[in-house]
């Protein structure tokens, strides 16, 4: 059975957090989150979940990842369905949830998202 892993970002009025989980097993292989002081002092009071704090989010995750599931960085990848992950929320939560997508992009994941062609245009 081969492995699925899902990427699932959520965002509130203070916080946010990216987990991996492993659909298969439905268990977190891997997980950041601004609630941790190390990631949440970084940023100004209130600022814990913008744009800015949205890809440091994905830049540790995507370090995170590479020790936790090293097949996610070999070949492997994420799956995302961006729609869904922006629409469970009230508030748009769009460019922080492209901004944890971007960030593990850049650091090596692939990131394969559900009708990213269709949604890129509503992004820009």
């Amino acid at each position: 059975c081969r492995k699925r892993f899902v990427l699932k970002v959520y965002v509130s009025a203070k916080h946010m957090t990216a987990n991996v989980v492993d659909w298969n097993h439905k268990r977190v292989v891997a997980s950041a989150s601004t609630v941790e002081k190390s990631i949440g002092d970084a940023f100004e009071l209130g600022k814990s979940c913008d744009k800015k704090a949205a890809g440091c989010v994905g830049e540790v995750l995507a370090m995170r990842l590479k020790t936790e599931e090293p097949e996610i960085g070999v070949g492997g990848g994420v799956y995302m369905d961006v729609e869904k992950e922006i629409e469970k929320k009230s508030v748009d939560t769009g460019v922080e949830v492209w901004a944890v997508v971007d960030a593990l992009r850049k650091r090596g994941v692939k990131v394969f998202v559900d009708n990213e062609h269709g949604i890129l245009g509503a992004k820009s």
